[in-house]
């Protein structure tokens, strides 16, 4: 074997291990850098069977992230070799075809990134290669060829509608609609004829569930003609594997999806498209469908591996009832009786494996549950569902849904210690009738159903749980606390100055779930103004809580000291941010705590940088602190974040990079009236290396820093000849195509009138 392969295959495996990856990635780049053909040495372990599989998935993984950043540049052009990528293209494909399905899934991305820059025009002959390798009964290529076909494909689904997307959707669909619905006729035949042999069947039934996401891809943007002329026969297929069963199909785990579970959800999403887009097509046949959807809801089980399955369903019976005309045939009191009964209060209600996460991977049930979240559950899409019938029927089903909730709180009140599952699922209920509308960030509810009293509601039978330490099961806690982060906006100020005190006493909670919640609240509140735009707390509201707020959330975050541990919650640290935005000036008394927690979280989190959301808030939260703390502390600041900042720097940490130079920037800001001190002036050269500009993401912190240093640095600037770099820096800034402009003229602003003067005073000038 070639020596130069076995040495690149032996540098993958080694990225594998925690204690050579670094060097392993370092020596790999030399190569790449020095080695045009890098990228089909990669396609050659990739291919090769004599590797292990983890080395094969490793250069694959290598090789699309290869391709990420090195095929083209951002004029389009190709920065490999015109022969090799002409390689890479001839071979791609075919190999796609033979790899284990792990491997496929990243050369499929590598594919979708190639066909972003180079399909359909500079790649006119891929369509004609995938059907020419359509087969009518091997599974293992066709699945292939369709891997490949849906990672180009999908690209459509967010895209605008445009002259040059639909000249490639009609490329395409000249070449692949007809094949495409052979191939449709020609695996039903395959799963019928190979319905008792579970290994054959599992391989055909993946080529459907592959064909029903291409189905939506190719209708995503526009109902193509050859889909229209043959709608009747493929909506009877997919009517067909919509209640589809084979016990061959079958998981034996609860928890884990199947493929009859991922064709039937495919097949509602497809659904949702057809009646949102297509109803004039698609009305007349949507009946049995309805009835399908309905059947599949109200028979399935309560297990995990069914949640996508039945949150497509009811995504599906929420776009019918979006159209009047369907919508009536729910408005009847008993009708919507069996709705709530069947389909929504199943999907609403707790099972043991909510209970067993809320417990087990609390801060994954908060994700998962959070208002505004775009995860997909059943309790989600069941709410989505009732508010989107409550716009057609809002009295009948504001009667209909409040005798379960009534039915739910007798039930809790007759044994409230094995029964507050029931108090649960009707304050849940409660919950998804008040609120008209879509939930927002700043606000959540902002209109209420006028039939019903929200803030009566809480007092009456949620208040208590609020206030109560002891005797209250968690989850009905949580309910409580997330019961006003979602109707924030119902609350009056003086309500407000009532509810604020228990809620902030619930970060004392032992339970991370509970505490967590409470900092999202406390957060949001403190976000919170009222019609005239004032803050429902301000400053001086908040500032008696802020030292132990503060410092109780710090003991929270790092009450362990594993990098993943300390950055696993943001919640807890954006509530840190917020509370720091909000009291202002205020921060300068407890300034050395909560800068010494915020040195120590940065030194730790640089280690390993794995939430990006987290240390978002901890570095805006290390930015409200110089804002409002620094004018009057310049130098301590400077002292105590140089250190850290350094650090990052010379550690190349690259997430925190643009964090670092938009601080210095602060810190700079924070002294306007004085001249550069040496801290900043030894920040002059390096900022105007060439390579720190090439990441879009270092940008717009660099130029601020820039932007900041050049009025007061101009005389070391000039002294050192740096003029031209600056100006180096806007030529390439300019020339970009990366929407940079901006950045560009605000440094050439802050060069002209600062250089105006030492320009003219120059020889020759």
């Amino acid at each position: 074997m070639d020596a130069e392969l076995q040495t690149v295959a032996q540098l993958l495996q080694a990225t594998l291990d925690p204690r050579q990856h670094k060097q392993a990635e370092a020596e790999l780049l030399k190569i790449q850098q020095e080695k045009p053909e890098f990228s089909l040495s990669l396609l050659q372990i990739v291919a090769s069977e004599s590797f292990p599989l983890n080395t094969r998935l490793s250069s694959a993984l290598c090789f699309k992230n290869y391709i990420r950043f090195n095929y083209v540049d951002e004029e389009g052009r190709y920065k490999l070799p015109e022969s090799t990528v002409v390689t890479i293209k001839n071979e791609l494909i075919g190999l796609m075809i033979r790899v284990p399905s792990s491997i496929q899934a990243q050369l499929g991305e590598a594919i979708s990134l190639i066909a972003d820059s180079d399909f359909w025009q500079r790649w006119d002959t891929l369509v004609d290669d995938l059907v020419s390798r359509l087969t009518p009964d091997n599974a293992k290529v066709n699945n292939g060829v369709l891997e490949v076909a849906h990672s180009i494909f999908r690209r459509w689904r967010p895209l605008f509608r445009s002259d040059d997307l639909f000249a490639e959707i009609n490329h395409v669909l000249g070449k692949f609609a007809e094949p495409f619905l052979q191939l449709l006729v020609s695996t039903d035949r395959q799963i019928e004829a190979n319905k008792d042999n579970a290994a054959a069947l599992k391989e055909h039934f993946a080529t459907m569930n592959l064909l029903v996401k291409l189905f939506y891809d190719l209708s995503c943007q526009d109902l193509p003609p050859a889909f229209e002329d043959n709608l009747q026969s493929i909506t009877t297929l997919l009517q067909k594997y919509l209640t589809y069963d084979n016990p061959h199909l079958h998981t034996d785990d609860d928890t884990e999806a199947g493929p009859l579970e991922f064709v039937k959800t495919d097949i509602c999403e497809v659904l949702v498209l057809y009646v949102q887009k297509y109803e004039d097509a698609f009305g007349e046949l949507l009946q049995p469908f309805i009835t399908s959807v309905w059947n599949l809801l109200t028979t399935i089980g309560q297990e995990t591996k069914y949640d996508l399955v039945i949150s497509k369903g009811l995504h599906f019976l929420t776009a019918v009832c979006g159209i009047k005309k369907h919508a009536e045939n729910f408005n009847n009191e008993g009708v919507l009786e069996q709705v709530v009964e069947k389909a929504i209060l199943p999907s609403v209600s707790l099972r043991e494996s909510d209970i067993e996460q809320f417990e087990d991977e609390p801060i994954e049930y908060i994700r998962k549950n959070l208002e505004g979240s775009d995860i997909d559950t059943r309790r989600r899409a069941a709410t989505e569902f009732l508010r989107t019938l409550l716009g057609h029927f809002e009295p009948l089903l504001t009667k209909v849904v409040g005798k379960y909730v009534e039915h739910y709180f007798a039930k809790y009140a007759q044994d409230p210690k094995n029964e507050w599952r029931s108090k649960d699922a009707a304050i849940y209920l409660f919950s998804a009738i008040a609120a008209r509308g879509a939930s927002t960030s700043s606000h959540g509810v902002k209109t209420t159903n006028q039939l019903l009293n929200v803030v009566e509601f809480f007092q009456n039978n949620i208040a208590s749980d609020l206030l109560n330490s002891e005797g209250v099961e968690p989850i009905l806690k949580v309910d409580a606390i997330n019961y006003l982060y979602t109707f924030r906006s119902q609350l009056t100020h003086e309500q407000w100055q009532a509810a604020f005190p228990p809620l902030v006493q619930n970060l004392a909670s032992p339970n991370y779930v509970v505490y967590t919640y409470a900092s999202i609240a406390v957060e949001r509140v403190l976000s919170l103004v009222d019609d005239s735009g004032k803050h429902v707390f301000g400053k001086d509201q908040v500032q008696p809580y802020a030292k132990d707020l503060v410092e109780h959330l710090f003991h929270l975050i790092e009450k362990d000291a594993a990098p993943e541990k300390i950055q696993e919650n943001e919640f807890l640290m954006r509530c840190v941010m917020r509370v720091l935005i909000v009291i202002k000036e205020g921060v300068i008394p407890i300034t050395d705590t909560v800068l010494q927690h915020l040195i120590n979280i940065t030194e730790i989190i640089s280690r390993n940088p794995s939430n990006p959301r987290f240390y978002y808030y901890h570095f805006e939260a290390l930015g409200a602190l110089i804002r409002y703390g620094a004018p009057s502390q310049p130098e301590r600041f400077e002292e105590a974040l140089y250190a850290p900042f350094a650090g990052i720097l010379t550690n190349d940490v690259e997430e925190f990079k643009p964090y670092v130079f938009q601080l210095f920037a602060a810190l700079l800001e924070s002294r306007p009236s004085e001249a550069l001190s040496e801290y900043y002036k030894a920040l002059i050269t390096p900022i105007l290396m060439p390579d720190l500009w090439v990441s879009k993401g270092n940008v717009p912190a660099l130029s601020r820093l820039l932007c900041s240093i050049i009025p007061r640095g101009a005389q070391d600037i000039v002294a050192n000849n740096q003029i031209e770099a600056v100006l180096g820096v806007f030529q390439n800034l300019i020339t970009k195509k990366a929407k940079l402009e901006s950045y560009a003229f605000d440094i050439i602003e802050s060069v002209v009138s600062t250089f105006n003067g030492y320009v003219a005073s120059m020889p020759g000038t």
